[in-house]
């Protein structure tokens, strides 16, 4: 299934983003370091593993709110979209992992945005 217009558009962002400084600055929109100046102050840079930890809570902040107000959401292809690895070393879909950042209900449904597990 495809996804929507609106999650497509949330993954492009999240997926261009240079997440590897995140801590260290606030920055604007399509970030890359590549794109600063010389003389642009060189902050520390998350190490690889930290930068995708960094990438797949955004991921998830932004999928609870699409999960919420769209129940055809797959959260699985939301996620590569984004650029977060969805595969085992081996190549199978990791089992639980990705839906688990998520805060769904006992009905399957996603709790509200703002909340902890309200409807």
């Amino acid at each position: 299934m495809a996804l929507s217009r609106l999650a497509q558009q949330f993954a492009d962002e999240i997926r261009q983003h240079d997440w590897s400084d995140a801590p260290y600055r606030a920055d604007r929109a399509g970030h890359n370091r590549a794109d600063d100046a010389r003389n642009y102050p060189q902050l520390p840079q998350l190490e690889p593993h930290q930068t995708d930890l960094v990438r797949m809570n955004v991921m998830w902040v932004t999928a609870q709110v699409l999960g919420y107000n769209d129940p055809n959401l797959d959260v699985y292809e939301y996620a590569e979209a984004c650029g977060v690895d969805t595969r085992t070393r081996a190549g199978r879909p990791r089992s639980g992992s990705i839906t688990a950042g998520l805060r769904t209900l006992v009905d399957g449904g996603y709790a509200r945005p703002g909340t902890r597990f309200e409807a």
